[in-house]
């Protein structure tokens, strides 16, 4: 198996919730430096997120996956697209990528899966959220020819947040 090769399989829910549990967390570690926010949302043990997952699942299950390599679960993306969200744009909630796997050129992988799956929905565009702190996930998309769009009404929490857009149309 190459080194960027990986498989995509819909979020499996009743074998995998805590891992997601785990990923979305850590996610928000790493974007916010701690977990606050992830637990004021979705409680302490995560139940609001699985309800909330379990629901884009069903809307949109190709968009809400764990990228395997080999049998093991190294990733997951949490994509809206158009038809289940807004006309033309697309949504990532979360790319996310196991510790020991960052820096291996894997999140190149996801996003490049994340990118074909809009545009074969109908997405011109798409959007994600990135803290101020999260400066990998800023160079990370910038290398991926995403542009800031500014930051984000503040949230009263004192996170400051920027809107990251990246088109899906063909450069010419």
């Amino acid at each position: 198996m190459g080194d960027r090769e990986l498989t995509f399989r819909t979020i499996d829910l009743s074998r995998d919730a805590q891992r997601c549990i785990a990923f979305s967390r850590d996610a928000q570690v790493c974007a916010l430096g701690n977990d606050q926010r992830f637990v004021a949302v979705n409680g302490a043990d995560g139940q609001g997120y699985l309800r909330w997952l379990a629901g884009r699942i069903a809307q949109f299950p190709r968009g809400h996956v764990h990228a395997f390599r080999g049998d093991e679960i190294v990733g997951q993306i949490e994509l809206i697209v158009p038809a289940a969200f807004a006309p033309a744009s697309g949504y990532v909630n979360l790319f996310y990528l196991v510790p020991e796997q960052r820096g291996a050129r894997l999140g190149d992988a996801l996003h490049d899966y994340t990118l074909e799956l809009a545009r074969e929905h109908g997405a011109r565009v798409l959007r994600l959220t990135v803290a101020q702190r999260n400066h990998p996930a800023w160079r990370f998309y910038e290398r991926h020819g995403w542009h800031n769009l500014g930051q984000k009404p503040d949230q009263g929490d004192g996170i400051h947040e920027f809107t990251f857009e990246r088109s899906l149309q063909s450069q010419t």
